[in-house]
């Protein structure tokens, strides 16, 4: 006789038995073909084809899409039927076709801890009317034009404080990677809330905690990207198997805690100088955060909603934008007539000024074409953050996708797709030159943030910070590599985490200064 306590398993045994019969069913009676794939084997699906796929899951889902002649393809992720779009012409068709059906969010189950996958904008579905009111808050007010021209003195400041830490570091090997890491983190914390995350250039005297900040997003991050075996076996949930919706539990309120603490301590600065009498305290700060007390006050969005968001965009924000400027500094290094062209335009433009300002950085051809050419090679997100199917009647490239049916957009293969770009494995800036790609995902074969429905909220400030930060670097210091390293030793290998980063987290370099 079974041990008591191994009851559950037995169930989940049945259960698993049980759901795998009732999918077969369900699926020999769907309507429409269903996309080719590689053949999944009985209640665990297709799992094992992407047993390889931790560390560079784009690569491994591209490689199964090309073996199966197929730009949409299928995969059964345990008990999860799902669909792989890898082509331009298909994810042209899913956005132009069917994105108001393909809106939704799979939830990863790590996200229900403390009901987070119903208070972020991030995992909301796109019918919900909170995902809706809070996307229009984030456009309207937080993410806007007029806002983000109100930050902009404050960027430009953070930058200055970056090529400071590099300037004291002149002659010496720097590591790219932490030094952007942190000051494009820096960077995202002033726009946000006024405050210094990370001990890189200047620090604004912050509150103790706000340090800790960025390592504690790092580990809550961590835990809610790992696999998660509740998430290829549904009816596993209750049980946590791995305790990933635990640990996200235990990680989550410390990170809002933070924010928290943040929010009250402008309240608190606010109060005391109203009651002082003082001016001092009641200036406003230009931030973000300014902006949703505001929205606060005037009833517009709750306290949780305000820290809600500015945990989004945090979580988002600072890495992306850190991952594409070190992707575009190491293609630079890796091909330096690439960097010698940006460096002339830089000096043609900006004659004798010493430092780049956001404007300058708008109008410079040359280094869009860069920062597209690095988002095209090297996404931040390789593969994009998944839809999800909420109807029936959903159709790409002349396959059905079911209702319920998980949508994996391959950025990564798309952005490399050979019937949409010449020479597509290759970093070529010059493919942009006269060519209308913004960042909107409006073209498909360019898609670093999306499309549709579901495109990154946070564009706007991405299009200012990013080429403002590389231009700055490029500028301010001739780059050189480490004594006895040639250009073509530079590493642009990849994996795939939550967001796409070197394999040997990154490039030394050797920053001198211009005179």
């Amino acid at each position: 006789m079974a041990a008591p306590e191994l009851w559950w398993l037995w169930a989940a045994l049945a259960v698993s038995i049980v759901c795998y019969l009732t999918n077969q069913h369900r699926r020999a009676s769907d309507s429409g073909r269903r996309p080719p794939g590689p053949r999944p084997l009985p209640l665990i699906g297709n799992l094992l084809d992407l047993r390889h796929a931790p560390g560079n899951l784009h690569h491994t889902l591209a490689r199964l899409a090309r073996a199966h002649g197929a730009p949409v393809m299928r995969l059964d992720l345990g008990l999860v039927p799902a669909v792989v779009v890898s082509s331009r012409e298909a994810a042209r068709e899913a956005f132009a076709a069917h994105d108001r059906r393909i809106a939704a969010r799979p939830v990863r189950d790590s996200k229900r801890a403390l009901g987070l996958c119903d208070r972020s904008v991030l995992s909301l579905p796109s019918s919900d009317p909170l995902w809706r009111h809070l996307r229009g808050v984030m456009a309207a007010h937080v993410l806007s034009p007029r806002s983000l021209a109100a930050s902009r003195a404050a960027r430009e400041r953070k930058v200055g404080d970056l090529l400071g830490y590099v300037r004291g570091r002149a002659g010496t090997v720097v590591d790219v990677k932490e030094a952007v890491y942190g000051g494009v983190a820096n960077l995202v914390s002033t726009a946000m809330f006024s405050i210094d995350v990370v001990d890189v250039g200047a620090v604004a005297e912050s509150p103790p905690l706000a340090h800790g900040l960025q390592e504690l997003l790092e580990g809550l991050m961590e835990c809610m990207g790992k696999p998660n075996v509740s998430d290829f076996f549904p009816f596993l949930r209750a049980l946590d198997l791995q305790g990933c919706r635990r640990r996200v539990a235990r990680h989550l309120p410390k990170v809002l805690q933070v924010l928290g603490d943040i929010v009250d301590r402008r309240l608190s600065d606010e109060a005391s100088s109203s009651t002082s009498g003082s001016n001092k305290g009641c200036d406003k700060h230009g931030d973000f955060l300014d902006i949703l007390l505001e929205l606060e006050s005037t009833g517009k969005i709750t306290r949780d909603n305000l820290t809600l968001i500015l945990f989004d965009i945090f979580a988002a924000g600072s890495d992306t934008m850190a991952l594409t400027v070190v992707w575009a500094m190491a293609e630079l290094l890796r091909n330096p007539a690439v960097m010698a062209r940006l460096r002339a335009e830089l000096r043609d433009a900006l004659g004798g000024k010493a430092a780049v300002e956001e404007a300058d950085a708008a109008g410079l051809p040359y280094l869009q074409a860069v920062v597209r050419e690095a988002m095209r090679l090297h996404p931040a997100a390789p593969v994009l953050l998944p839809h999800k199917t909420v109807e029936d009647g959903v159709e790409i490239g002349g396959y059905a996708v079911p209702r319920g049916s998980t949508v994996i957009f391959n950025a990564w293969a798309i952005m490399r797709d050979p019937a949409a770009w010449e020479r597509p494995d290759e970093f070529v800036p010059e493919r942009f030159l006269g060519r209308d790609l913004d960042f909107r995902g409006k073209q498909l074969e360019f898609v670093p943030f999306g499309s549709g429905r579901r495109l990154c909220p946070g564009v706007p400030m991405v299009e200012r910070v990013v080429p403002l930060v590389l231009a700055s670097l490029v500028h301010a210091f001739e780059w050189q590599l480490p004594a006895g390293m040639s250009a073509n030793q530079v590493d642009v290998s990849d994996k795939f985490t939550n967001t796409s980063v070197l394999a040997f987290p990154l490039i030394k370099a050797v920053p001198l200064i211009i005179t």
